[in-house]
């Protein structure tokens, strides 16, 4: 057809490109530049790569367009210079990379005053970021030549793309060897100081969040890049900078000199998590058999615990916020990003494993911090945020084998996975099996730290009065307050490390310390409350049981009993076709909850999935399928016939009717239905659909769908009929 339509259009480039006096633009006007480019079409490669032409491609991308163009065309020569210079085709790469003129023009974009073109500051981020991959050494060289270089980039880091190009020198830099001597001359040029030196309370705030977002992904980077390349032994430079303690001082510093603006102090403490992330390498064992893991600088801790008096302060006071309005009415006095940041900081400091953990833990005790954290959970009733971090801080008092960071072979995905801020959660809900740890004095340290949970915070008072607080509201109508799922899960985890955790014997010594009528409240509390509360939390899923419910043994089927969904698919046929889809597919708790890898590995496997139905034991229906299929199917015919030539035509539609779901109960997960036929036939210049009423009576097995079973069941004939328009009460429902 394609051929003999002539649907074929030539392109006019060939023809341009054979004019003498063609220009660039008139090139870039044609929809196939770019594609005939990537393809590496010689004589346009020819072409662009003069150098009048390369200067003349930088220079879109370097220069302010005319403000009176159209916004919608003002940019469009420089989106498609940009893309002409970055398809990376050697011819233009090497024309970049080894001519200094033109990198000079390049480089002259950054000697403009600020701000820079948002967009334009991309197309140069972009363009000099694949330098960087395909002409490296030319690049670095360039580069390290420029003495200002780094300076005019800090200049313009509240351009984002200026991030974008600092972090392609970091981790795009290869053999290992250059990378090693870029990240020296990188940490020469003092780079992480002049960062953590923008994140001042007297800087914008946009220069703030691009500089603690620019440090964040070097300390990410650099400690991919170190447990991917083992067999690198010099350390990265400029990490060891970022966690030496003087360079964490610095920052504390900077967060609370002069004024105490949220923004300062909410992108300092996203640096410091950062700091405190601790991950896994995959696959990589220590000398005890242990997965190493990359744990915390003990120099960061100890740069942070002179301040936790500052951080406790801020919980106390924050920065200054404007009432809210909210969906429940207005809040006064709102929690703000400062507290959360603060209890999220809490939290990761309470999981670290360094041995200044212990200094950490008393300097929590003595300023009575998670106390003011409590109060605070309980306050802000509607804030889920800060109720997570709160339980994550309890569980990690709770579980200090946690903190001690020594992944145990046979634990569960959870307690294997990284035990940075985003995945605290999961670690603070499993139930790692290790034995009680020997007394040291970082674990005493930390029994101190959980005798004051329980005796000076008063936690479980704290939960026996919120709750009954909470029933009492209900009672009188109110709603249930939004801490108390995440009050329940605290609740568990007192109750769990009671029985089995590693410091089970304290806790149930603690609570045999509590006077009387508190703990018979909360023995009661533990065997009735907090025990049906699981029972109705806990979803009992499907497994290979009976899938049809048991209400349904009763109930008569409108339709003949040999076309019911009931004969047709028998509960052992829907239990065969569960467990092969299980078998096939391989469900398995550990992929859904280890690693994104396995999750794709699991997703992977979908092509190979074969559900097979053996429906041969049924054999009228397989004789109502059949009879249907012939009457229906028509065999194609093979004589030619014009495609375009005006007919009549006929369609046919299947509808099939998906089960209703009825999640009455585990053991009915489909409520059984007709599995419908509606055929609907086109005829003429269009059709319209009527849902009206339709007859419902089923036809006889094997009947086929030629015929109601009466000549009086037949719908009138009407006017729409005869303008040939469909009418779907003219068809009958066939239930298998």
């Amino acid at each position: 057809m394609f051929w003999k339509f002539d649907l074929h259009t030539s392109s006019h480039l060939e023809a341009l490109l054979e004019k003498e006096d063609v220009t660039l633009t008139e090139l870039m006007e044609e929809e196939d530049v770019l594609q005939e480019c990537k393809a590496q079409n010689r004589r346009l490669l020819l072409f662009l790569s003069q150098d009048h032409c390369m200067q003349e491609l930088l220079h879109l991308i370097t220069t302010e367009p005319p403000a009176g163009v159209d916004e919608m065309k003002r940019f469009k020569y420089p989106n498609i210079a940009c893309e002409l210079l970055t398809c990376d085709v050697g011819v233009i790469n090497d024309k970049l990379g080894n001519e200094e003129t033109m990198l000079e023009t390049l480089y002259s974009f950054l000697e403009q005053p600020s701000p820079l073109n948002p967009l334009l500051a991309s197309f140069f981020s972009k363009t000099i970021g694949n330098l960087i991959t395909r002409k490296t050494e030319q690049v670095i060289s360039f580069l390290r030549g420029k003495e200002g270089f780094l300076s005019l980039v800090l200049k313009h880091i509240d351009t984002s793309a200026m991030m974008d190009l600092l972090l392609r020198l970091i981790s795009c830099v290869e053999p290992a060897p250059l990378r090693q001597e870029t990240l020296n001359w990188l940490n020469e040029e003092k780079l992480a100081q002049r960062l953590i030196e923008l994140i001042h309370p007297e800087r914008d705030e946009e220069r703030q969040s691009n500089a603690s977002q620019t440090l964040c992904d070097i300390i990410r980077l650099s400690r991919d890049q170190a447990n991917q390349l083992q067999e690198i032994s010099e350390p990265d430079p400029l990490l060891a900078a970022l966690e030496s303690q003087e360079c964490v001082g610095q920052l504390l510093q900077n967060m609370f000199s002069g004024e105490r603006t949220e923004s300062c102090i909410v992108n300092g403490i996203q640096v410091l998590l950062t700091l405190l992330e601790i991950r896994r390498v995959d696959g990589v064992m220590d000398a005890q058999g242990f997965e190493r893991s990359y744990a915390v600088n003990s120099s960061i801790l100890l740069a942070i615990q002179p301040q936790l008096i500052h951080f406790h302060q801020l919980l106390l006071e924050p920065p200054k916020r404007s009432p809210m309005l909210t969906t429940l009415g207005v809040l006064e006095e709102p929690l703000g990003n400062t507290r959360l940041h603060v209890a999220r900081l809490v939290a990761s400091l309470l999981y670290t494993s360094s041995a200044s953990h212990a200094v950490v833990a008393q300097e929590l005790c003595r300023l009575n911090t998670m106390d003011l954290l409590l109060d605070l959970f309980f306050k802000y009733t509607w804030n889920n945020f800060l109720h997570l971090q709160v339980e994550l801080c309890v569980a990690a008092i709770l579980r200090p084998c946690a903190h001690e960071m020594r992944l145990q072979p046979g634990l569960g995905s959870q307690e294997k996975s990284s035990l940075h801020q985003d995945a605290l959660q999961e670690q603070a809900l499993s139930e790692p099996q290790t034995p009680e740890p020997t007394v040291t004095p970082e674990n005493s340290a930390h029994n101190t730290l959980v005798t004051h949970l329980f005796q000076h915070c008063q936690l479980v008072q704290r939960i026996l009065g919120a709750w009954e607080e909470n029933d009492k509201i209900q009672l009188e109508g109110g709603m249930r307050r939004g801490y108390m799922g995440h009050l329940t899960r605290i609740a568990n985890t007192v109750v769990h490390n009671m029985e089995k955790g590693p410091v089970h014997t304290q806790i149930s010594r603690l609570i045999a310390e509590l006077p009387e009528e508190c703990r018979g409240c909360w023995e009661t509390f533990v065997d009735q409350t907090l025990s049906e509360t699981n029972r109705k939390n806990t979803i009992d899923l499907v497994g290979a049981r009976n899938l049809r419910h048991s209400s349904e043994d009763d109930m008569e089927s409108p339709f003949p009993k040999e076309l019911t969904l009931q004969q047709a698919f028998s509960d052992y046929q829907i239990q065969q076709m569960t467990a092969n889809f299980v078998d096939q597919f391989g469900f398995n708790d550990e992929e859904f909850t280890d690693h994104d890898d396995s999750i794709g590995a699991t997703f992977d496997r979908i092509a190979e999935i074969n559900i097979n139905i053996d429906a041969g034991q049924d054999s009228a229906n397989t004789a109502v399928f059949e009879a249907c299929s012939k009457e229906k199917i028509q065999p194609f015919d093979d004589d030619e016939e014009d495609i375009w030539e005006e007919k009549e035509i006929n369609y046919v539609w299947w509808f099939p009717v998906i089960p209703e779901h009825r999640g009455q109960g585990p053991g009915s997960l489909f409520k059984p239905g007709p599995i419908c036929l509606v055929v609907c036939i086109h005829s003429g210049a269009g059709w319209i659909a009527d849902f009206g009423e339709v007859n419902s009576k089923a036809p006889a097995a094997g009947a086929g769908f030629a015929a109601w079973d009466s000549p009086a069941s037949h719908p009138a004939t009407t006017e729409t009929e005869e303008k040939g328009w469909a009418k779907f009460t003219d068809f009958q429902p066939f239930c298998w």
